[in-house]
C-alpha cells in the first residue's frame, strides 16, 4: 500500500449472479485529495462506495482504510470515516439542530460538534426550522453535517450536488473544496457530471461499465487535452511532403494537415514557408480536446455523461 493512501482497493469486484457491478477495480485516494470518481449513470461507482464503508460485501478483491484491512477493522475504520450515500436520511418533523442532536448520541461524539458541523455547512442560522421545510439543497447540506458529525478524517459523498440548482451545487462545491486545507479531511465523490468533478477535484477516477478507465491527477487528465493545429491548403499533398522534409511532424488529417504541439510562432513560420512556396493556406485553426472529448476516448462511448 501507498504509504500516503488512505483508500487502496485491489481487484475490487461485484457480481450479482453473471451480472458484473465493479470489475477489478483498483481506486487509490491519497491523503488530503478531493477524489473524483466519474461516470455515467449506472457505471458501478454507488456499489464502489458502498463496499468501501461494508454496506455491501465484495465477491472479490481487498479493501484497505488507513493502511488497514477493512474485513478486519470495519468498527475502528468507520469511526475515522463520514459518509453521505444516495440521500441524506433525516426526520422531517424535527428541527435541524433536533436531527443533529439525534445523530450526535448515536455516534457517541461531543455536543460542541453540532454546533461546528452545522457552522461549516452554513445552516447555523436555520437550525431551528423543521428539516421537512428546508429546500433540497439545505436538506443535502444537513446530510453532510450529519457527515462530519466525529470530524472525521475520510468523507465520502455519492453524487452530493444530485437535483441541486446552480446556486445550490454551488454551495456545496465552495464547502467541499473548504474540507482538505480547513479541516484535514480527504474527499472521495462520485459524480457523473464532468463539469463539477472538473471545478472541485485534485485527482480522478474514470469509471465506466464497472472498469476503472483513468485514475490519476486532474492535471494529468488535463494534459491530455493538448492542443493541435490543422492547415487546409489549396494542395494539401504538397504541403505535407514540403513540411515532411523540412522536419515536422505533419499528418493527413480528412482534408486537412494536423500538427501537434506546437507554438504560434511556428504556426506563423509554417503559413509563412508554405505561401513562399506557392501553396495557398485557406484556413488554421487551432483545436484542443475538452475532458468530455478525453471521456468519450476512454469509453468508446458516444454518450454525455
Amino acid at each position: 500500500m501507498s504509504a500516503d493512501a488512505i483508500i487502496q482497493t485491489q481487484h475490487l469486484t461485484k457480481r450479482y449472479g453473471a451480472v458484473s457491478r465493479v470489475r477489478e477495480v483498483n481506486l487509490e485516494v491519497k491523503e488530503g485529495d478531493i477524489y473524483g470518481f466519474l461516470g455515467p449513470n449506472g457505471a458501478g461507482k454507488t456499489t464502489t462506495l458502498k463496499m468501501l464503508l461494508g454496506l455491501v460485501k465484495p465477491t472479490e478483491g481487498r479493501i484497505s482504510l488507513f493502511g488497514q484491512s477493512l474485513d478486519k477493522h470495519r468498527s475502528a475504520i468507520l469511526k475515522r470515516t463520514g459518509s453521505l450515500i444516495e440521500s441524506p436520511s433525516y426526520y422531517g418533523h424535527l428541527t435541524g439542530l433536533e436531527n443533529m442532536k439525534v445523530m450526535q448520541r448515536l455516534r457517541g461524539v461531543p455536543l460542541k460538534n453540532v454546533e461546528e458541523a452545522l457552522r461549516i455547512v452554513r445552516l447555523e442560522n436555520h437550525k431551528h426550522k423543521k428539516a421537512d421545510q428546508y429546500s433540497l439543497g439545505m436538506k443535502q447540506r444537513l446530510g453532510i453535517a450529519m457527515a462530519l458529525l466525529s470530524f472525521p478524517k475520510l468523507l465520502i459523498l455519492d453524487e452530493p450536488t444530485n437535483g441541486l440548482d446552480p446556486a445550490g451545487i454551488g454551495e456545496i462545491r465552495e464547502l467541499i473544496k473548504s474540507l482538505p486545507e480547513q479541516y484535514g479531511i480527504t474527499v472521495l465523490l462520485s459524480s457523473h457530471l464532468l463539469t463539477e468533478i472538473e471545478q472541485v477535484a485534485t485527482s480522478v477516477g474514470i469509471i465506466s461499465d464497472g472498469a476503472m478507465l483513468y485514475q490519476g491527477s486532474m492535471d494529468s487528465l488535463r494534459a491530455r487535452s493538448r492542443s493541435h493545429v490543422t492547415f487546409k491548403t489549396g494542395d494539401n499533398a504538397q504541403a505535407e511532403w514540403l513540411l515532411l522534409t523540412k522536419g515536422y511532424n505533419v499528418a493527413a488529417d480528412g482534408t486537412r494537415l494536423r500538427l501537434d504541439n506546437v507554438e504560434d510562432s511556428e504556426v506563423a513560420a509554417l503559413n509563412r514557408l508554405l505561401v513562399e512556396q506557392h501553396i495557398p493556406v485557406t484556413r488554421i485553426e487551432r483545436r484542443k480536446k475538452s475532458l468530455e472529448d478525453i471521456f468519450l476516448e476512454l469509453t468508446g462511448k458516444e454518450r454525455s455523461l
